[in-house]
C-alpha cells in the first residue's frame, strides 16, 4: 500500500516540493501495492516499479531533462499516478526518471547548464566519485544530475540478467513550432541497423517523422544507447508551454501506446515500409563560436523548414552561414546556447534501404 506521505499517489507534486533531494528522514522509500508491485524511490523524482511477474523489457521513460517541457511531464505523471493508484497493472519493469525538477519548478528550460549536453560523462564527473559530496559551486546541479541519471538507468538495466530488451524514450517539446508536430531523434548506432520494430512502435505513436543521426553526441539517448545497447529515442511532442496548459489530446496517441507498452496490452502496428516515414539524417551542425551569434530567419519559422539555395541562416562575427545543398531543412535553431554548443542543424531527406533489421 501507499507510504503516508504519497497518499495521494501524486508522484510529480512531491518531486516538485522536494526538487533537489528526498528528505532524510523519509520512510519507507520501497513499498509494496496491493497487486504485488514493488515500488522504490531511489532519489527524488526517480521511482521504479517491478511488478511480481514480467516480461522481457526493461523500460525507462524519462521526462523533464529540459524543465519547461512539460506535456511529456505531465504524460509520465499520469503515468506513474495510475501505476500507484492501481488503475494501471504493469507487465514489464519501469523505471520513470523526472529530470530536472528545480527547472521544472522555475518553468525554465535549465537553470545553469543544458542537461542534454552532458551525458556519456560529458559532465566530468567520474564513476568513483562521491557526488553528493560536490558543491553547486564545483559543478552545477544540473551536471551533478546527469551523472546520477546515468547511474540509474545502470541500476536498473544490470538489476536484472544480461540479454533482456532495453528501451529508453526519452520525452521532450521543442522549442519551436515543427512541420511535423511530433517527431523522433534516433542516436547514432554506430553502424548496427535502424530497428524496424521501434520505427513501427512510434508510428503507433503518432510520431512519423525521424532524425537519423550519424555522429556520436552527448545527449542522454545517445548515453542509453551506446554504454547500454537500449532501443533509445528522443521523442520531441509538440513545442513547449506552461505546465498544465497543454492539449493533451494531441499526445493521447503517445500516452495510450507507453500505456499499453508497459502494461502488455495489444499495440497495432504495420509492417515497416520506408515511404509511410519521413526520414533525415543530419548533413551539418552550425555551433555557436562567439557572442556575435545571431539567426537570420524569423522567430516564427518552424522545425524541418526549407529555404532557398543561398538563403543567409546565420552570422557569427565574420562568419556567414548559407544554406548549401537543395532540400536542406532547418532543425533546433537556437541563438540562446553556450559558446562551442549547436546552434542549429542542417538536415535532408535520406533513405535506409538495406540499413534496417
Amino acid at each position: 500500500m501507499l507510504p503516508a506521505w504519497l497518499s495521494s499517489a501524486d508522484f510529480l507534486a512531491f518531486t516538485l516540493a522536494n526538487p533537489e533531494q528526498l528528505p532524510s528522514d523519509l520512510q519507507p522509500l520501497t513499498f509494496q501495492l496491493k497487486n504485488g508491485t514493488d515500488c522504490q524511490i531511489w532519489d527524488t523524482g526517480i521511482i521504479c516499479f517491478t511488478p511480481q511477474t514480467y516480461g522481457n523489457n526493461d523500460i525507462v521513460l524519462s521526462c523533464g531533462v529540459h524543465g519547461n517541457e512539460t506535456a511529456p511531464i505531465e504524460i509520465c505523471a499520469a503515468l506513474v499516478q495510475d501505476i500507484l493508484l492501481e488503475r494501471l497493472q504493469l507487465s514489464e519493469r519501469v523505471l520513470f526518471l523526472f529530470g530536472n525538477p528545480p527547472a521544472i519548478n522555475a518553468g525554465k528550460r535549465e537553470l545553469i547548464d543544458n542537461m542534454n549536453r552532458f551525458f556519456s560523462g560529458a559532465h566530468g564527473i567520474s564513476n568513483d566519485r562521491d557526488i553528493d559530496a560536490i558543491t553547486d559551486v564545483e559543478i552545477s546541479f544540473e551536471k551533478r544530475r546527469c551523472a546520477r541519471l546515468e547511474q540509474y538507468v545502470s541500476r536498473f538495466y544490470q538489476a536484472v540478467p544480461a540479454g533482456r530488451e532495453r528501451c529508453l524514450y526519452d520525452l521532450h517539446t521543442a522549442i519551436r513550432g515543427s512541420q511535423f508536430e511530433k517527431f523522433a531523434v534516433y542516436p547514432f548506432l554506430h553502424g548496427k541497423p535502424w530497428s524496424e520494430a521501434q520505427f513501427s512502435l512510434l508510428a503507433a505513436c503518432d510520431i512519423p517523422c525521424f532524425l537519423l543521426m550519424q555522429t556520436p553526441a552527448t545527449t542522454f539517448s545517445y548515453y542509453a544507447a551506446q554504454t547500454h545497447g537500449a532501443h533509445a529515442f528522443t521523442l520531441e511532442l509538440g513545442k513547449a508551454r506552461p505546465l498544465g496548459e497543454n492539449d493533451m489530446s494531441r499526445f493521447a496517441k503517445v500516452a495510450d501506446t507507453l500505456r499499453a507498452l508497459i502494461s502488455g496490452a495489444d499495440i497495432t502496428t504495420k509492417p515497416f515500409v520506408e515511404t509511410d516515414f519521413q526520414l533525415f539524417e543530419v548533413y551539418r551542425a552550425i555551433n555557436k563560436q562567439t557572442e556575435a551569434f545571431e539567426l537570420c530567419f524569423a522567430t516564427s519559422i518552424e522545425n524541418f523548414t526549407q529555404l532557398p539555395l543561398g538563403t543567409l541562416l546565420a552570422k557569427d562575427a565574420d562568419i556567414e552561414y548559407r544554406v548549401e545543398q537543395p532540400g536542406e531543412a532547418i532543425i533546433f535553431p537556437n541563438a540562446n546556447v553556450a559558446l562551442g554548443q549547436r546552434a542549429m542543424l542542417m538536415v535532408k531527406p535520406v533513405s535506409i534501404i538495406g540499413q534496417t533489421a
